[in-house]
């Protein structure tokens, strides 16, 4: 059912993984401030509470932008296809929340939506590292050759790119930590 709603009936998805910062946010809002009728053709689709399942950052934008109402679709589905619908409507622009997705969502679930998001680390098959090659490279590490990783990233992504370097530290099962657990369990041997 569509209805146009105060905006403060609506509420935000708690959810919801998408994000959309900074610039991308302003033009958003500007969006909203320089064509409004867009939301009349592509109202925030909410549940029977008013929760948002499709277009928090719509809603968030017309908030900044000052609306007191706004166009909504009143749905009536289940639990399942309120998170099915989540991804599905978010699957262009903007950024993702990876550790909300990596926490309370289903990784399979979310490509079969087609969300490309992760896979397992491959299996590391350790008998094809000879004992040179960990000797060699300990003996970098140990000199001080080999201590980081550089990524280089524009300012403004300072932000995200730190926090995929946490992601992927915290996860025991990527392949960096795989192998830097094997080189500790090297060099206790030597």
């Amino acid at each position: 059912m569509n209805k146009i709603v105060k905006i403060s009936e609506v509420k935000l998805n708690p959810n919801n993984p998408r994000l959309i910062k900074d610039d991308k946010f302003k033009k958003l809002v500007q969006s909203v401030k320089d064509f409004p009728e867009m939301l009349n053709i592509r109202p925030i689709v909410v549940n029977q509470d008013m929760i948002i399942l499709g277009g928090n950052m719509r809603f968030k934008a017309c908030k900044e932008a000052g609306l007191k109402e706004i166009p909504v679709i009143i749905t009536d589905l289940t639990e399942e296809q309120q998170r099915e619908f989540l991804i599905k409507d978010n699957t262009s622009g903007g950024e993702w929340d990876w550790n909300m997705l990596a926490n309370e969502w289903d990784a399979e679930q979310l490509n079969d939506w087609g969300l490309d998001v992760w896979q397992q680390a491959p299996e590391i098959d350790y008998d094809i590292l000879n004992d040179d090659d960990v000797s060699d490279q300990l003996e970098d590490m140990t000199n001080g050759v080999k201590k980081a990783i550089q990524i280089e990233f524009e300012a403004e992504h300072y932000e995200d790119a730190y926090a995929l370097v946490k992601f992927w530290r915290e996860r025991e099962s990527y392949v960096g930590g795989m192998i830097m657990e094997y080189l500790k369990a090297e060099k206790e041997k030597i």
